[in-house]
């Protein structure tokens, strides 16, 4: 049985918590992969394991709802270039079709100033049907120390 939380980094081998290549244990749980992120625009993806289907066999709504973050996240956080870190403040999500198999969300940042930054996302199937879409507000906060 795989576990369901990652152990902790070994003294000296932390892996980093914020910037570019900041690593998100849930993230790397669900398998999701930030392919591209640049100028408040992202795109993530990633591929539905049996374990993160619903009792329907589809892809679970939390696990939709949780690559539309992350597209947006990663799109407010590549309009600053990664300089501080986002906080999700309000997401709406809309369910089109039920999925199965390999996604990829678009987020964009469309709007916001210096603390907040408005971002709309969508997930395709891997046939390009669009199956879920979001909007979100972000909070930007400075890197914890740690």
């Amino acid at each position: 049985m795989r576990a369901l939380v990652e152990p902790s980094p070994r003294p000296g081998s932390e892996l980093p918590r914020s910037g570019r290549n900041r690593h998100v244990p849930f993230t790397a749980h669900l398998g999701i992969r930030v392919d591209s992120a640049q100028d408040g625009e992202a795109r993530v993806s990633m591929d539905l394991a049996p374990h993160l289907l619903n009792n329907h066999g589809a892809g679970h709504g939390g696990v939709l709802m949780t690559l539309l973050d992350i597209a947006m996240a990663n799109a407010a956080l590549s309009k600053i270039d990664y300089a501080r870190e986002v906080v999700t403040v309000d997401m709406h999500v809309g369910f089109m079709a039920a999925t199965s198999g390999s996604l990829v969300s678009i987020g964009r940042a469309s709007g916001g100033g210096r603390s907040i930054c408005f971002c709309e996302a969508y997930v395709e199937d891997g046939e390009g049907r669009r199956v879920a879409q979001a909007m979100g507000t972000f909070r930007y906060r400075d890197p914890e120390s740690k």
